[in-house]
């Protein structure tokens, strides 16, 4: 049953490669036709997270089936953002900040899926060009940093946002159906931020990124969600008026409750 639906998926992404255009009969790289379960996701109240399904086809440039051999590498990334982070020191048998760094852009959602482990795949070289895991992702640092010290806050900031299921890669993520389907689940936890997300996608071959293909998903809240998101940006001063404002009316109603009893 999901063999035949895959070989569906693939006569549809087949004919639309077709129609796309004419291509070189000469040109040998195969090409991709990447496809995504869900062009967009919507957060509302009690969301829990969603789970994605990549997948596309594998073609050689007339539109019939590549030749075995390739490899694929699926990369999701979310909106990116300016962020410092912050390490901290043990003082006296407290916790407090010590040393920080910024980075002017790091991507809020960072995962990785792939055919095989990236190591057996392509060369230290070629896996920073293309981000292909999460000791690959390229930071922006937000001044001149020591090597070693952005090494460390980069290193700092993996762990944490793994913790949180923000950063997570999959080595034997990605599945190679008859040589021609390629499909990767990955999952968007509950606290993924809105915005576009990017899902690009590689073959490889003998250690040579040779096809890449990019598809986009949208990450919105709906509801009342969207209306407070709206809200909070477009009225800043009166959002911050109101929570202030609730924020003493639920105290106080507290304060009444535990009175009472």
């Amino acid at each position: 049953m999901i063999r035949s639906l895959f070989l569906m998926i693939a006569a549809v992404l087949v004919l639309a490669a077709l129609a796309a255009g004419p291509v070189r009969s000469q040109e040998r790289d195969p090409i991709l036709v990447p496809a995504v379960s869900q062009q967009e996701v919507q957060v509302r109240q009690g969301f829990t997270g969603t789970e994605l399904l990549l997948f596309g086809a594998i073609l050689d440039p007339r539109g019939s089936r590549a030749a075995d051999g390739y490899d694929i590498v699926v990369v999701l990334k979310g909106p990116a953002e300016p962020i410092r982070v912050r390490e901290k020191e043990r003082v006296g048998g407290i916790w407090i900040n010590s040393e920080s760094t910024a980075f002017r852009s790091a991507p809020t959602y960072f995962a990785v899926a792939s055919s095989r482990p990236i190591g057996e795949i392509v060369d230290e070289r070629t896996a920073a060009i293309y981000e292909l895991g999460l000791e690959f992702i390229q930071l922006s640092p937000g001044g001149t940093i020591d090597p070693e010290e952005q090494a460390r806050f980069t290193s700092g900031l993996v762990d944490l946002r793994q913790r949180q299921g923000l950063y997570k890669q999959d080595m034997n993520g990605v599945t190679i159906e008859e040589g021609v389907l390629y499909k990767a689940r990955i999952s968007l936890p509950s606290n993924v931020l809105t915005g576009q997300y990017t899902a690009e996608t590689f073959a490889i071959t003998d250690g040579r990124v040779i096809a890449s293909a990019v598809a986009e998903v949208e990450v919105r809240k709906v509801g009342f969600e969207r209306f407070v998101e709206v809200f909070s940006q477009s009225q800043s001063l009166l959002y911050g008026l109101l929570a202030v404002c609730l924020s003493v009316f639920m105290g106080w109603l507290a304060g009444r409750l535990f009175a009472l009893v």
